[in-house]
């Protein structure tokens, strides 16, 4: 099973709700191997990353991240953000 668009658009509406800085970027998809030995998922994930800029007080532009980790049921596992 792979990630479709609805599931995309889903999980996208979530991470503009919560981070309004990368509203409208279409994130990157990218496909995670389950490593059975160290994980507890059974299942494949997925690493949705979106870029966005924002400006610090002096006024220069600094790009940062954002990466939402789901199953493949669209399901949002972790969220993270990074300069």
């Amino acid at each position: 099973m792979s990630m479709n668009q609805k599931q995309v658009d889903k999980i996208s509406k979530e991470i503009y709700r919560r981070f309004p800085e990368v509203n409208g970027k279409k994130p990157q998809v990218r496909k995670r191997q389950l490593v059975k030995k160290r994980s507890i998922l059974r299942s494949n994930t997925y690493s949705l990353t979106y870029r966005g800029q924002s400006k610090t007080l002096l006024n220069k532009t600094m790009p940062f991240y954002v990466r939402a980790v789901v199953n493949e049921d669209g399901k949002i596992l972790k969220i993270t953000m990074s300069h």
